[in-house]
């Protein structure tokens, strides 16, 4: 049986979800090719539009919206046949945009070994131990985002600790920000790693007091081992990407900017053909091996569809804080003798975004230190001055930490901030710590880009955090733990207003993708990407954003995700 129309005129919140249940129970999800239209009357709808920036109705045909107003005004567009939907005044918002996930990790994170909830290293070497007794002999053992700053003691991990418990499988897991990992005893022998192998360029193997490694790499050492890790075949990668797209549909995100292998690419285009691909994708490939492939291939930035594009590649200046690699242009305070590392020389690093910029691609460039934010700033302008200023909208990746006078060049060069708020209340938890309380004024600077003109776009680099946005808008407004606290937040100088990181979320993260024409906010001629939320986040206490759920998902029309 199809149910052909269906007018939603009632006014509970259970019987609005009952009744779109049973739109997707008579198969009643609606297609692209809708001609008959949708309405969605009676809401609060934040357009993000500050011609018109809070309505109460949409009308939607085919994939796009097509009017935003008054509900008494949308009436004149319904037919006989529309599908009428009454929100009973919950919040609707355009469909959050992560401008910063690897999605097929984040999937196999959900599927995997999970190391984040270890309170302690025997606590770690305990999950280790009973995961290794549920897999076939010999089976590598990867995943993990363990994070040792939760432990008692803050130490890394090491061969010694999990040789014992993992004797017959390699195990290879990472620390929770991917630029660090440790290897037992026979992932190490797999990857021909001892006491004489030196560390790669812009990487580092530690060794014990002894000279033996023990274990843990970072950087770009961690290649050593990953190379030897057989890859997933189609089928499980697969798995993996359908359990991000559905996580993805339960918490609002109808659009992603991917930084996933580039194997990804032909399974997501598999997605599509079958009409299952229910959120967007920027797939972003690495700088080295993809600049000239597609040059080659006349691939330019923004190059696809909306639904699955590409055209931007992905290079890295420094490792990450929490590593100690993030690189500084004084050393690290809990650690004098280092003050990071840079996984290009500067020369190398300006070489490879000049041949991106000269071949008109859009450069994604990871940067963590304000040497490293200083460095891409600089090959970026120094490209621009060479190959012609275009419009390509080169981003740096994180941006966490920016020296005071950089912050006015990301507005004067058109450089996007592409920043993580999650990741400012779990680092605050240790920054002070590792690099002083006077730098940390420029640390996950919001304010700072806002007031210099700067472009920002919001994202969660999941599953290094939590894909959920609501944990970002919290953390932007608050700069407090989920808990709470510091009281009145950390460097509060640097909070912002909800709208301002909604747009973040959304406007500004479809520009940061040149998708600013089709997404991005709630106005006539643009994609129906929309989500209903159970609370107004606008008029609670900021401590209940954390709280939101979503009820609905839309993703060009169609429904992907209906709260049970």
């Amino acid at each position: 049986m199809i149910l052909t129309h269906i007018t939603i005129i009632n006014f509970s919140k259970t019987v609005l979800l009952l009744q779109i249940f049973i739109l997707f129970a008579f198969k009643i999800v609606y297609p692209a090719t809708n001609k008959h239209g949708i309405a969605l009357v009676n809401g609060t709808i934040r357009t993000i539009n500050p011609e018109n920036p809070v309505a109460e109705a949409v009308y939607i045909i085919d994939e796009k919206i097509v009017f935003v107003g008054s509900t008494r005004e949308v009436r004149e567009w319904i037919k006989p046949e529309t599908d009428v939907i009454d929100l009973q005044r919950r919040l609707v918002l355009q469909g959050f945009n992560d401008a910063h996930v690897h999605f097929s990790d984040g999937g196999f994170s959900l599927l995997e070994l999970n190391l984040r909830p270890a309170k302690s290293r025997d606590e770690f070497a305990a999950k280790i131990e009973t995961y290794a007794a549920s897999l076939p002999e010999g089976a590598w053992i990867t995943g993990g985002n363990w994070d040792h700053e939760i432990w008692p003691g803050k130490k890394y991990p090491d061969r010694r600790l999990i040789d014992p418990v993992s004797a017959n499988h390699p195990v290879f897991v990472n620390r929770l920000d991917g630029h660090v990992a440790v290897a037992n005893s026979p992932a190490l022998r797999l990857a021909g790693i001892n006491r004489d192998t030196p560390s790669p360029d812009g990487g580092f193997i530690e060794r014990d007091a002894g000279g033996e490694p023990t274990g843990i790499l970072k950087d770009n050492a961690l290649e050593l081992v990953s190379r030897h890790i057989p890859a997933p075949p189609d089928p499980v990668r697969l798995q993996a990407i359908s359990a991000a797209l559905h996580h993805a549909a339960k918490l609002g995100i109808t659009s992603v900017q991917d930084v996933s292998p580039v194997n990804d690419f032909h399974l997501y285009q598999q997605l599509a053909r079958r009409g299952e691909l229910t959120c967007r994708i920027n797939a972003v490939m690495p700088i080295e091996s993809y600049t000239e492939y597609l040059h080659r291939a006349g691939i330019e930035y923004h190059f696809g569809s909306p639904l699955l594009r590409l055209g931007s590649v992905k290079c890295f200046s420094d490792g990450s804080m929490g590593a100690g690699s993030a690189l500084l242009f004084e050393p690290y305070t809990d650690d004098g003798a280092t003050s990071g590392l840079a996984i290009y020389p500067k020369t190398k690093l300006m070489e490879l975004i000049a041949a991106a910029h000269k071949n008109n691609l859009q450069v994604y460039c990871h940067a963590i230190g304000d040497k490293a934010n200083r460095w891409v700033l600089d090959a970026f302008e120094a490209a621009a001055k060479k190959y012609g200023q275009k419009d390509l909208r080169h981003r740096i990746e994180h941006a966490q930490l920016v020296a005071r006078g950089d912050f006015q060049r990301f507005s004067a060069l058109d450089v996007i901030a592409s920043v993580q708020p999650s990741h400012c209340i779990d680092d605050m938890r240790w920054a002070e710590t590792r690099i002083g309380k006077k730098r940390c004024n420029g640390l996950y600077a919001f304010r700072s880009f806002l007031d210099a003109g700067a472009n920002i776009a919001f994202g969660t680099d999941w599953p290094v955090e939590n894909l959920n946005p609501m944990i970002g808008l919290y953390a932007a407004v608050t700069r407090e733990f989920s808990q709470g606290g510091p009281a009145g937040g950390w460097f509060p100088k640097q909070k912002i207003e909800l709208e301002e990181a909604v747009k973040a979320y959304t406007s500004g993260a479809a520009y940061a993708e040149h998708e600013e024409q089709n997404k991005g906010s709630i106005e006539p001629g643009k994609l129906a990407d929309l989500i209903v939320l159970d609370l107004d986040i606008f008029s609670v206490p900021p401590k209940e954003i954390l709280s939101a759920k979503v009820d609905l998902t839309m993703v060009g029309g169609k429904v992907v995700f209906v709260r049970d």
